[in-house]
């Protein structure tokens, strides 16, 4: 296999080819099922993913990425999201709340300091952006950054954080004390103060959820990432790729679920024929490869848009919301099909089904999303 630093405009194909041997070798059905059961998260996929070139792929060559089309990356999201959502999410995470935000916002100490370490897979950023009082409304943030000699003191809580334990840095989102708006700012996990409780959730077992109460946490001003008061600027940034991403991922995972709902209907046989020959069943597996193209069509607009430089304020909410809400769609109707067999634990469909449902209120509701697309057409 050819290695990862040789990669160069024309080696799309290989780069597909790697992430195809990854899955095959990494991510078997057995794997993922047994990582699902045991709640253990990807962390170690990492330094994996940076050997094979993933992190850098789509971030600019300037600042040690391959510059690969965010089209592409999408493909490479979307085949990783087939095998395992959270192979894929984890990959996200790392481009779209680490590096991508520090290349865009960072001082030259941060992108000196940690940005080699996200690209080499051994440092992990989570965004620490909900909180018990402010989930939707990202304005309504609470927790307070306070003037403390030359640097802060932050206090406050925050709530369904992905990844946190295991993240070398919260991106962390305060509103600034004596200041208009909100500040974002890059705290180291180790520092003292910073307390977590680990959240139960139905689905998605491998991506863990953690309260955070920071009490009183000391750091740097150097920690601060961007301009004092321009944070929900930073964070809308991470959002409108992390966004893109998880459109993606949620078409990978929306096709796996599809494809085993047409398999099943091939192979399942009442009434002396198998029941893909019923028009029930027909035409409901009709309208999820349906939905699935529409989205795909979007999801490959945003990308097209992105790779453009053009404004995606209006298109990555659309992207984010027709793909999430037909993985909903899709796994609903897979789970009617398979019925019986596939609400049992040894079926994929089930978890897929399961896991579907955080995507149409993570990282920004289904209703949100709309209001954000009736903003942009002047309502």
């Amino acid at each position: 296999m050819k290695q990862a630093l040789e990669w160069g405009e024309g080696d799309v194909a290989q780069v597909h080819e790697t992430v195809n041997r990854f899955c095959e070798r990494r991510l078997t059905a057995v794997e993922v099922r047994r990582r699902d059961e045991a709640h253990e998260p990807p962390y170690d996929l990492l330094p994996e993913f940076a050997e094979l070139g993933l992190i850098r792929a789509p971030l600019p060559v300037e600042h040690g990425g391959f510059g690969l089309p965010w089209g592409q990356f999408c493909l490479i999201q979307r085949r990783l999201a087939y095998n395992a959502y959270f192979a894929a999410s984890i990959l996200n995470r790392v481009v779209t709340f680490g590096a991508i935000p520090i290349i865009r916002f960072g001082t030259k100490r941060q992108r000196e300091n940690i940005l080699p370490r996200l690209l080499d897979g051994k440092a992990l950023v989570c965004l620490a952006l909900t909180e018990p009082g402010a989930g939707s409304d990202a304005k309504g943030v609470r927790t307070l950054a306070r003037r403390k000699g030359d640097g802060w003191c932050l206090s406050g809580r925050k709530t369904w954080i992905s990844d946190a334990a295991d993240s070398n840095y919260l991106l962390t989102l305060c509103r600034t004390e004596g200041e208009t708006g909100l500040t974002a700012f890059l705290v180291d996990r180790e520092i003292a103060g910073i307390a977590m409780t680990s959240l139960g959730k139905v689905g998605n077992h491998c991506m863990p959820s953690w309260d955070i109460g920071l009490d009183d946490v000391l750091i740097s001003d150097e920690c601060r990432l961007g301009p004092i008061g321009e944070g929900f600027s930073v964070i809308d940034s991470a959002l409108s790729f992390s966004r893109a991403s998880m459109a993606a991922s949620a078409l990978g995972t929306a096709r796996a679920a599809f494809d085993l709902a047409v398999s099943h209907a091939r192979e399942r046989e009442q009434f002396g024929r198998p029941i893909g020959h019923f028009q029930v069943i027909r035409h409901r597996l009709a309208d999820m490869k349906f939905e699935i193209v529409k989205a795909e069509l979007l999801v490959e607009e945003l990308a097209r848009r992105i790779d453009k430089g053009e404004s995606v304020a209006e298109i990555a909410p659309m992207a984010k919301l027709a793909s999430t809400e037909t993985l909903r769609f899709v796994t609903e109707h897979g789970m009617q099909i398979l019925a019986s067999a596939g609400y049992a634990l040894e079926s994929p469909m089930q978890r897929y089904w399961r896991d579907a449902r955080l995507y149409t209120f993570g990282e920004g509701t289904s209703e949100i999303q709309r209001e954000i697309i009736a903003k942009t057409i002047g309502l």
